[in-house]
């Protein structure tokens, strides 16, 4: 078992938060409560770094969904990159890659 990491880092365009290990039921929550801690602007883009991401379950996806509506909410951007092909199968199936800006 891989625990979850959040890495934040700055871009020019916004904050970034490189995801690692496991996003699942236990470990969700952190995710929520980092995005919910960032104050974004209006125009920013908050990019959350999938690349190191090995497993994501179905509260490791709501988590993804909260993090676009806190940027939603605040006028700004959510894009996702680095989608490991497992949690973009997901995406795909329900939808949310016609949500989600994907690079």
């Amino acid at each position: 078992m891989s625990l979850l990491k959040i890495t934040p880092r700055d871009a020019a365009t916004g904050p970034v938060l490189e995801i690692g290990g496991e996003l699942d039921y236990s470990n969700a929550s952190e995710l929520r409560d980092r995005v919910a801690r960032f104050t974004l602007d209006p125009g920013q883009c908050l990019i959350l770094d999938l690349a190191g991401l090995e497993f994501c379950d179905s509260s490791g996806i709501t988590a993804l969904i909260a993090a676009r509506n806190h940027a939603t909410a605040a006028g700004a951007d959510v894009a996702l990159t680095g989608v490991p092909a497992n949690t973009m199968r997901i995406l795909r199936i329900v939808g949310l890659d016609q949500i989600f800006t994907i690079h």
